[in-house]
């Protein structure tokens, strides 16, 4: 034996690691509703803010996809972890979030204008895209690889960490 110990900070830190992974691979399969391993469906085409995207347009790259709303208080707490991973990507895959079930244009465009997002974001008024995607509760993210099939689906607020574990499953 090499006499070497592992501390109990070690000890903790890679429970709280595999902990995480496994709230990381509960959490994306409850949310899926069928959704992992099937073509996505169809962005919505209203454009919120940023370029206009479409699944064709993100083909060859992995994306992230966050449905959201400005209502909603989970969506307030992801936020600005949204940003800071949109702006960490720098190239190799694409962050669109998603505005769904939201009554207001004007509420959604102030969230948006809040948090200083610059990504894309897209409007989902009457909640169709959201529904063939399956979402049921906000935020819902959907880590969709480079041919185009969902392979996580993530609800509640994420952390950078856990759309960094999403997009790598998804091949980013």
């Amino acid at each position: 034996m090499s006499g070497r110990r592992i501390s109990w900070r070690a000890l903790l830190a890679w429970t709280v690691v595999a902990a995480a992974l496994a709230l990381l691979i509960v959490f994306g399969l409850s949310g899926s509703k069928g959704a992992l391993g099937r073509a996505a469906p169809a962005l919505p085409s209203a454009r919120l803010s940023g370029p206009a995207v479409t699944l064709a347009s993100l083909r060859g790259r992995p994306a992230l996809v966050v449905f959201w709303a400005s209502w909603c208080t989970p969506c307030e707490q992801e936020a600005p972890a949204l940003e800071r991973f949109s702006r960490a990507l720098h190239g190799r895959a694409t962050l669109i979030g998603v505005n769904w079930s939201d009554p207001s244009l004007s509420g959604a465009k102030a969230f948006i204008e809040r948090f200083a997002w610059t990504f894309p974001n897209l409007r989902d008024p009457d909640e169709t895209s959201g529904q063939k995607f399956g979402v049921s509760d906000l935020p819902t993210t959907y880590a969709i690889d480079a041919s185009g099939q969902i392979r996580v689906a993530l609800r509640g607020p994420q952390t950078e960490a856990t759309l960094a574990h999403a997009l790598a499953v998804a091949g980013g």
